[in-house]
């Protein structure tokens, strides 16, 4: 987790450009729900039930569920700080039950709970019991500049509530100043639990065998991409049978031209140091609006890991403009996520390895509506006859010659404000410019990944909901995640080609009912 200071995390409020399009009632004199508010709540994303969320905390397998914890403020409105970690409970990772405060903040000297990681302590390591939950996680007891320590919280429920294990750190601040976001796995070659931490632009490694009492093992540095957070690490087989490490973090590369989503090497892990395959990472996601990411087991309903196949999730919000929404004013909150992803490691003719994701398979079962328009010549613009807000599209793309193609998402009916999705020469690209949009700055309007145009052809699949933008290009070969704030009059839909014509072949659009 990170902010603009631990202690007035919350404090801003929308600006510049924005704030003409967007509701600027006072956070003190917001309602819970704006009577006669037209609703701007996803309809098939994770949202809060109220006031203010934003890192996901890695989700735990636990009696035939997931439970997901997030960090969560219920005094966002009233403008006091600090975080919680909420409960949501699913089976599918598509419809949740919201179960309340599991660890609640500001119950001990050490104030609220930020980022760390759940653990199912199976057997019985940390002393509380076989089976008991374990928590570590960053607490700040002054907020000062190396205050930052971990600590630990356990509980015998299920990991429906915790206690505190005391007041000090299991794991105190060396005197730097970023520590924090603890990532907790089990290496059960070794016997013994691996926790990787943010440090500035490092890494760290530390060992222990009870969860209570942690070693220094070692670190991965990499500059250049901002101070790294949300750190993770996991072990997945590849399409070709290869097992391979993966190392990712929260990352903002915007000063670099890259993403400021989450970053990610693939490689190898001895137990104490990660040996990357490169030494450039690659990008889960190259929008604006996917950061502290998590990525959680697979498991079949009897509880059987998935070792081909990992979750991955989101949150749809960026530092630079996290308080500029129109759910709070609507609504009565600020907070959403990116849907549950399946990701999968794919070899490449080239040698190397790529992570590739797709929205997750039980989606499928929430499918309220289909309309399939087949295929479709396009020379310029054509306006298809669909109307709706929240929905996902999918097609084909294929052509002879173009510069250009893609598809104009809520769409205005004068045709002014879009989104629009697509290729243009050598990328493919998400562009939120021409619609209402959170970036005051106007700097970051356009995502851009790599795109081949020898291929003459790009497979796309796009999620539209009522305030983001989610495209899986090629199979999920890349993914881009905007927040956008469309009106919701905006309701049109069409597909566009510059400088040539292309056929959308197989076009399809599916509504969800959650």
């Amino acid at each position: 987790m990170r902010g603009m200071s631990r202690r007035a995390l919350f404090a801003g409020s929308a600006a510049g450009a924005t704030a003409a399009l967007l509701p600027a009632t006072p956070a003190a004199a917001r309602p819970k729900v704006a009577a006669g508010c037209a609703s701007y709540r996803a309809r098939y994303h994770f949202t809060v039930p109220d006031q203010w969320k934003n890192d996901p905390q890695r989700p735990v397998w636990i009696d035939g569920e997931y439970r997901y914890y997030y960090l969560y403020n219920a005094d966002y409105a009233t403008g006091a700080v600090g975080t919680a970690w909420r409960l949501a409970t699913s089976s599918d990772l598509v419809s949740f039950t919201d179960r309340g405060i599991a660890v609640p903040k500001d119950t001990t000297p050490n104030g609220d709970v930020w980022s760390g990681s759940a653990v199912v302590d199976t057997d019985g390591t940390a002393g509380f019991g076989k089976g008991a939950v374990v928590v570590l996680v960053t607490m700040s007891p002054d907020d000062g500049p190396t205050s930052q320590a971990q600590f630990l919280y356990y509980s015998t429920d299920g990991g429906r509530t915790f206690a505190p294990y005391g007041t000090a750190p299991v794991l105190p601040n060396p005197g730097v100043r970023d520590f924090r976001d603890p990532k907790v796995i089990r290496d059960e070659e070794r016997g013994r639990w691996v926790m990787v931490l943010a440090e500035g632009d490092k890494l760290g490694i530390h060992h222990s065998a009870n969860l209570r009492t942690w070693t220094r093992a070692g670190s991965f540095t990499h500059d250049g991409i901002g101070v790294l957070e949300c750190p993770d690490l996991f072990r997945i087989t590849a399409d070709d049978g290869t097992r391979k490490w993966v190392l990712g973090a929260s990352a903002n590369g915007k000063g670099a031209g890259l993403p400021n989503t989450y970053a990610y090497w693939t490689g190898a892990f001895d137990g104490t140091a990660f040996t990357p395959d490169a030494a450039e990472p690659q990008w889960l996601d190259h929008g604006w609006d996917w950061y502290a990411a998590v990525t959680f087991d697979k498991r079949d309903a009897r509880g059987r890991l998935d070792e081909r196949t990992r979750y991955a999730l989101g949150w749809l919000n960026n530092w630079d403009y996290a308080h500029t929404t129109p759910t709070i004013d609507c609504d009565g909150f600020n907070g959403t996520d990116s849907v549950v992803r399946e990701i999968r490691l794919v070899h490449e003719p080239s040698g190397g390895y790529h992570l590739a994701s797709r929205p997750v398979a039980a989606l499928d079962s929430y499918v309220s509506r289909t309309v399939n328009l087949g295929d479709l010549t396009v020379d310029g613009t054509r306006l298809l006859d669909y109307r709706g807000t929240s929905y996902e599209v999918s097609c084909e793309i294929t052509w002879d010659r173009l510069t250009g193609a893609g598809l104009q998402l809520r769409r205005s009916p004068d045709g002014v404000r879009h989104i629009d999705a697509g290729v243009y020469g050598d990328y493919a690209f998400l562009n939120r410019r021409p619609t209402v949009n959170p970036d005051a700055s106007a700097r970051w309007q356009e995502s851009h990944s790599p795109f081949d145009p020898a291929a003459r052809s790009v497979r796309l699949r796009i999620l539209v909901d009522r305030t983001s933008v989610e495209m899986f290009v090629d199979d999920g070969r890349h993914v881009h995640s905007a927040e956008v704030f469309p009106y919701l009059i905006d309701t049109h839909l069409a597909l566009f080609t510059i400088d040539g014509p292309a056929v959308f072949r197989n076009t399809v659009i599916r509504e969800f009912t959650v």
